[in-house]
């Protein structure tokens, strides 16, 4: 199924999703009207989301597209159209009440409703300068709705009455052209509505589908002519990706500079509708909780009742289980259950779709659990099993966010979940912040491990914890630097102004040549001194280094000129290895023996 397709159908099922032809806004105000056209009543409509009160999110007329042009929406809009007034006491916002005053005009006509008479009458009596007669200073540039008094109350609104319908559906007739996403005829939508909450992205909103230059047009078509998507497809598909990227809707989430949407759809012979739902938002859930969320988050006891079987599900699909089975108190996910994953990210005026996945949940769980094997690492890291964010932030100058590479995140995502090799840019990037900042953590140990066993098919070369018996170059030498680090550390302490790590990890590990024999010599230095003070560690030390060095192939010189990309990625993983066998060991001088 294509992605507006599979969008479009989703936009059908949900069950609060607006109708046709409408929108979901967040309108700070309604102004109750009575019949001759009067105010009756101001009423702020806010909502209280944690401790801020924001203005509710209402369907309302589907809002135009705007960008210095004056355009106004029907029968509601930010007050600068709706009366005149604003927050900058802009020039045009005279012309903008205007333009709104004429459009209302010219699309109710003669009219008996006493509704849209109210509205007709009350624009023609309205005036900018009695704003704050009836009107709070924080209104302005709220949006505004208008109701009949009476219908306030019931909260029915202005375009809900059936003459304001009949208006809004009239330019609906006609057969029109065939709608490439549902098949059906109907108007085509020129200009698709605004898609709003991608991150970094353009506030008012941007689009997938644009025809913006005479380059992207073709045989005389203009605008969505050249890709005929009806005015009801557009909306559905819009409305349904704009509901999954609202904050809080549990269908998004995250990843570097990608925000991705989700949603699953159960089979119908699944069960019924309450089951069918109930397995989405499960499968849901244990989509965010292993790709964003963090396992160890704090759970309210109100909450553990739901966390509980999210956890339990994850859980089994890392160890490679059946998400559910006979002594499973989890709800059952269907491996039939179908997945949609979209990446969507900021390019200008534009969105740019960094990857489309439609696939089924069992695909997913069988390509995550190899995703977990792979990132397996001892020791592991100490705060859980990281979230993919957690990952990429250690590709980052300063481990931030906005710093993830372009497109990494994206072609990362991707290939966790179709199962592909990993972008080879996640190995160079690692290896250039490993080069930069000299950390080596288990977190981009796990990616070093990761993309050698997957890309390079090292599943015996990279191992998950410390193998003594491995020979391949860079891993010896990684275990040798981690070695010659710890002989500095136990003979000078760890109140030293710059480490062996800290001057030579990059070059020891691109160029091993150029390196060794210069800490060959400083180890030589420190052996000796450590000798004085606690002989059984050294030892131990030069036990270490015999057992690393008698891996070495006779026949091939033990420190090459250069090391490539895989090779410096195992380099690290045997440093990691080594080091962290060093702490787990803790040579100590408990353990030497006496000297007489």
């Amino acid at each position: 199924m294509t992605m507006l397709a599979a969008l479009e159908r989703a936009y059908r099922w949900m069950p609060d999703a607006p109708k046709p032809g409408f929108a979901l806004a967040r309108i700070g105000v309604v102004v109750g009207l009575n019949e001759d056209g009067s105010i009756a009543s101001v009423s702020p409509l806010k909502e209280k989301v944690g401790k801020k009160e924001v203005p509710r999110m209402l369907a309302v007329p589907a809002p135009v597209k705007r960008s210095v042009n004056i355009a106004p929406n029907t029968f509601w809009d930010k007050t600068a159209y709706s009366l005149g007034v604003s927050t900058k006491n802009d020039s045009k916002d005279a012309a903008r009440h205007e333009a709104f005053t004429q459009f209302h005009r010219d699309l109710i006509g003669a009219t008996d409703d006493p509704g849209l008479v109210a509205f007709l009458r009350f624009l023609d009596a309205w005036s900018p300068d009695r704003f704050d007669a009836h009107f709070a200073e924080d209104m302005k540039d709220e949006n505004v709705v208008f109701a009949l008094e009476g219908e306030r109350r019931r909260e029915v609104y202005l375009y809900d009455r059936p003459a304001a319908r009949a208006l809004l559906e009239g330019g609906e007739k006609g057969e029109g052209s065939l709608c490439l996403v549902t098949g059906a005829r109907g108007p085509v939508a020129r200009l698709h509505p605004s898609i709003k909450g991608i991150w970094g992205g353009q506030p008012s909103g941007a689009d997938i589908v644009s025809f913006n230059l005479e380059a992207f047009e073709s045989y005389g078509h203009e605008k969505g002519d050249n890709a005929p998507v009806s005015q009801a497809a557009a909306e559905a598909y819009v409305g349904a990706l704009n509901r999954f990227l609202a904050n809080g809707s549990g269908h998004r989430m995250q990843i570097g500079d990608a925000s991705v949407a989700f949603w699953a759809e159960a089979p119908t012979d699944f069960g019924d509708e309450e089951k069918r739902r109930g397995a989405e938002r499960l499968a849901e859930a244990v989509f965010a909780a292993a790709l964003s969320e963090d396992e160890k988050r704090d759970q309210a006891e109100e909450d553990e009742a739901e966390a509980k079987p999210i956890r339990e599900a994850l859980q089994r699909i890392r160890d490679a289980r059946p998400v559910s089975d006979d002594r499973s108190l989890v709800p059952e996910i269907s491996d039939d259950t179908r997945f949609y994953v979209l990446g969507l990210a900021p390019n200008a005026a534009r969105i740019s779709v960094r990857f489309w996945l439609d696939t089924t949940f069992g695909a997913i769980a069988e390509n995550y659990a190899r995703f977990s094997r792979d990132m397996r690492i001892e020791p592991a890291d100490r705060q859980g099993t990281p979230a993919l964010w957690h990952y990429l932030n250690e590709t980052a100058v300063l481990g931030k966010r906005e710093n993830v590479p372009p497109n990494l995140a994206g072609e990362w995502m991707r290939a966790i979940l179709a199962g592909t090799a990993y972008p080879l840019t996640l190995l160079s990037t690692v290896l250039m912040r490993i080069r930069a900042d000299g950390i080596v953590n288990a977190r981009r140990a796990a990616i070093l491990k990761a993309v050698l066993v997957r890309n390079f098919r090292m599943e015996k070369e990279a191992p998950v914890g410390l193998d003594p018996e491995n020979t391949r170059k860079g891993y010896l030498l990684g275990r040798l630097f981690a070695t010659y680090e710890q002989a500095q550390s136990a003979a000078l302490g760890r109140n030293v102004n710059a480490t062996i790590k800290d001057k030579f990890y990059g070059s020891a590990s691109a160029q091993p040549r150029k390196v060794f024999s210069i800490l060959e010599t400083g180890s030589a230095n420190h052996l000796s001194k450590l000798g004085k003070q606690r002989p059984g560690q050294r030892v131990n030390l030069e036990r270490t280094i015999a057992e690393i060095m008698d891996k070495m192939s006779p026949d091939e010189d033990p420190f090459p000129a250069s090391l490539p990309a895989a090779e410096q990625a195992l380099f690290g993983l045997g440093y990691y290895h080594q080091r962290s066998a060093f702490f787990a060991r803790k040579d100590a001088p408990s353990e030497e023996p006496a000297v007489k």
